[in-house]
Parts: C-alpha cells; sequence; structure tokens
C-alpha cells in the first residue's frame, strides 16, 4: 500500500533539530547556509522559519530567538509557525549543534526523494499521452535526473592551501609517471601539436573550428585513431555523418593504398578489397565508439559517456559537430547565440566532470572569406563569442590549397598536400602552428615533409 510518507518521504523531527541547533548557536546557519535552502523543508512552519534564518545571516544581523521573532513578525509569519513559544521550544531542545551538517545533508536526502517522486511521476504521465513529443519528453527526464544529481551529490569543494599543494603534487607525481617524451595527456598522432599540447589533458574542452569542406571530420577521425592505437576508449558522436561513411574514411586512413573514390563508387580491385578487409580487422581491434544518432544532444552525449565512463570505456569524447547538437531547453525565445553558448558550457562541464577530453568540432563563420589569404582567426568562431570563452584550447585548421593559394604564407611552403593548425589558445600552454600533411582525398593525416625540390632549392 502507497503511503503518503513513501509519496512525500520527509521527517519532522529532523527538522526541528536542524532549526534547534541554528537557533541554539548563532554561527551554527553558516555551516549549512549553503547546503540546504528554505524550499527543502517539508513543513511549512519549518520553511517559514528557515527563510527567516537565512535572511538574517545574508544581511548579517545577529540571529537568537528575539531577532527571529522579530524577523518573523515583520513577514507577518510569526503566528503561522506558532508563535514565540515553538521558536523558544525549537531553541530548547537541542543542546549544541554537533553533527549539525550531517544532519542537514539528510534533510536535503529527503528532498531530492521528494522531487525525484513528482518529477518521475510527470514525466510518466507525459510519457503515456501519445501527443506530447517523445523526445521532448525524454529530453525532460535526462533535464531532471541532470538537476536531481546536482542537489543528491553536494560536494564541499573548498580546501585550505595544504590540501591544494597535496593534491596538486599527486597530479604532478602522476605526469611524471606517465610521461612519455614530453606527452602526459592522450597523444594526437602529430609530433608537432604533442609537443604544444603535451597531448589532450583531462578535463579540458579543445576546440576544432574550420570552414565547410576544409577537413574537420577527417581531422578529427585522425585523432581518435591516434587516440584508439594508444589503447585509449574514444567515443565519437557524429551527428553529421552515418557512422558507415565514417567507417569508409577509416578504412581509407588505415590502408595503405585504397583509394577513397574506388571505395566509395564500389570500383574496388581484388587488391583493394583485401587491404579494405585486412584494414577492417585492424581497426575492429580498436577501442573507439561511434553514435551517429541525428537527434543528439548534450544532455544524451553526456548520459551515453557517463554510461561508458562507469564501465572504464570513455577516455576521450570527440564530437562533430557543435551546431549541428540538438539545442532544446526549458528556457523559451532563446536566440541562436544562447543556444550554441549553452551547449558550449555544457560540453566544458561535461569534461570536469567526467574528468575527460572533450574535443568539439565547429564551424567558423565567413569572415575568414574576405581575407586576402583566408586565414581564420579566433574572432570568425561561429555564432558565440562564448565558445572561446568554454574553451581551454581552441584550434584552427586551414589549408591555403582549397583558395587556390600556391605557398603558405607564414612558412612559405607549397600548399599542395599541407593543413596548418593554429592553436589560436592555449590556455595552459604554447599557441603556435602545427603543420601536417595529408592526400589529396583529406583521407591519410601525418607528419608534414616538404617536396625534395622545395628543400634543395631553399637550402642554404
Amino acid at each position: 500500500m502507497i503511503t503518503e510518507d513513501i509519496l512525500n518521504p520527509h521527517d519532522a523531527r529532523l527538522e526541528e533539530v536542524v532549526l534547534g541547533a541554528c537557533l541554539a548557536e548563532s554561527a551554527a546557519v553558516a555551516l549549512v547556509a549553503d547546503k540546504i535552502r528554505a524550499e527543502m523543508f517539508y513543513e511549512d512552519n519549518n520553511r517559514e522559519i528557515y527563510s527567516a534564518l537565512l535572511a538574517l545571516h545574508h544581511t548579517g544581523r545577529p540571529i537568537d530567538i528575539i531577532t527571529v521573532k522579530n524577523e518573523l513578525a515583520a513577514r507577518g509569519k510569526l503566528d503561522a509557525v506558532g508563535g514565540p513559544f515553538r521558536i523558544t521550544a525549537l531553541s530548547g531542545g537541542v543542546a549544541s549543534s554537533a553533527h549539525l551538517e550531517y544532519h542537514a545533508l539528510l534533510l536535503r536526502e529527503k528532498f531530492v526523494r521528494r522531487e525525484l517522486i513528482v518529477g518521475l511521476h510527470r514525466r510518466l504521465a507525459a510519457a503515456a499521452d501519445e501527443t506530447i513529443d517523445l523526445d521532448e519528453t525524454l529530453a525532460e527526464l535526462h533535464r531532471l535526473l541532470d538537476h536531481l544529481e546536482g542537489e543528491a551529490s553536494f560536494t564541499d569543494c573548498m580546501r585550505d592551501m595544504d590540501q591544494l599543494m597535496l593534491d596538486t603534487l599527486k597530479q604532478m607525481d602522476a605526469r611524471v609517471a606517465n610521461n612519455r617524451d614530453g606527452v602526459t595527456g592522450i597523444p594526437t598522432g602529430l609530433v608537432d601539436l604533442d609537443r604544444l599540447t603535451a597531448g589532450w589533458q583531462q578535463g579540458e574542452l579543445v576546440i576544432i573550428a574550420a570552414r565547410p569542406s576544409i577537413g574537420k571530420t577527417a581531422f578529427g577521425l585522425h585523432l581518435a585513431l591516434a587516440a584508439g592505437r594508444a589503447g585509449k576508449h574514444v567515443v565519437i558522436y557524429s551527428i553529421e555523418m552515418m557512422g558507415e561513411r565514417l567507417g569508409d574514411r577509416c578504412l581509407s586512413a588505415w590502408a595503405a593504398d585504397l583509394n577513397a573514390a574506388h571505395l566509395r563508387t564500389g570500383q574496388l580491385s581484388a587488391g583493394e578489397q583485401q587491404q579494405a578487409l585486412d584494414a577492417a580487422t585492424e581497426l575492429a581491434r580498436l577501442p573507439i565508439y561511434v553514435d551517429d544518432n541525428p537527434k543528439t544532444g548534450m544532455d544524451h552525449i553526456r548520459s551515453s559517456a557517463r554510461l561508458l565512463k562507469g564501465k572504464g570505456r570513455c577516455d576521450c569524447i570527440i564530437i562533430d559537430y557543435l551546431q549541428l547538437c540538438e539545442m532544446k531547453s526549458e528556457q523559451k525565445n532563446r536566440n541562436r547565440e544562447q543556444e550554441v553558448a549553452e551547449a558550449s558550457r555544457k560540453a566544458k562541464l561535461m569534461a570536469k566532470e567526467l574528468d575527460v577530453p572533450v574535443i568539439l568540432l565547429c564551424q567558423l563563420n565567413r569572415d575568414c572569406e574576405m581575407r586576402a589569404d583566408h586565414r581564420p582567426a579566433l574572432s570568425d568562431l561561429r555564432e558565440s563569442g562564448a565558445i572561446e570563452q568554454d574553451a581551454d584550447v581552441v584550434m584552427l585548421l586551414y589549408r591555403p590549397a582549397f583558395y587556390g593559394m600556391p605557398t603558405e604564407r607564414k612558412s612559405k611552403y607549397p600548399s599542395e598536400g599541407l593543413g596548418v593548425v593554429i592553436v589560436a589558445k592555449h590556455r595552459n600552454g604554447e599557441t603556435g602552428d602545427v603543420y601536417f600533411g595529408h592526400n589529396a582525398s583529406m583521407t591519410k593525416i601525418g607528419e608534414y615533409v616538404p617536396p625534395l625540390e622545395w628543400m634543395m632549392k631553399n637550402a642554404k
């Protein structure tokens, strides 16, 4: 039998103990003010008393029986909470504030359970109503769980310098132990990029931005394969491209002489078919996962990645790409810039929460097309300055040959087969240009080596 206590978990005595401790000692409210809010009390009268306590605390006024009575009287709530006698009784019912923080967390847990029950009942009703969009119902469920997880898992992030230095040295020791020729994170597959970044670092948001057709997906796939070779579990969320098309690109990138055009048109020789089979066998061993749901949003990505992380199968996340993410929200009448800003912020929070690098592919606006050399800049990030603000690393991809330029302006390298990674922002390290080589179909990416003729001509 379902009783009121089951539907609305609460403990009136627990609430009175918390209030009594706050009334008994003037400094007690400061211990719980950031842990529990007034709405977390189930009993209306207890909610009003705690609200008065918080008002006194936040305005710096002393807290005792007299000041609380006066505050409640000024609000017209003194009689509603039981009058002066109840305030006095609460104060006398608790000897001290010992165990107050623990009691506050128990009270918080009761509140979260009530919210979960109410929220799930609403989602159950929505699930049964076929006039309500199922995707929106699922999105609402994700938002409810995310919100309640935040309410339930209260963590005190305050550390003194002693603890902070211990934690910092612990991370330093881990970097020393994991260091591989200066690479402490997940390798990028490019020596110069590893030198600049020390590999992809845990908890960082990396933005890789470019104009359409420059090679965002191809470069992201190169990074995934490099991480997979190193034994790292990579999760790719491909919103733009079907998984099988990514599979084609993986085969072309892995096999030595597999022609991407032949693979696309089905005009493969017997030798190429064998190469594809061999490459597929080797690729199948890599710890890489692909989700090609075209309606994927940040809430779905976070939930999916958390499940994989819990199973030890998520060391790095790649999202292709930001502007195609589903951006539903409870907030109405938002413009596109606000939507992109929210998605970017969620990607950064996901990186910190899961403690993995999140590599987010992103489109640039048309401004770089107006420059003589078409070289992109940070200001070209499309639709939101928040992207730059949230990112730990921003990399802009540039291929001068795409714009018909014979050489790259800064390096003077011939542009054919040349790509540039412009590390335009690096919160914890250097910025600069990294050059990479690619084939004509942009399916194979590797270190850039200038043509022999160019090196002989420019030899001093």
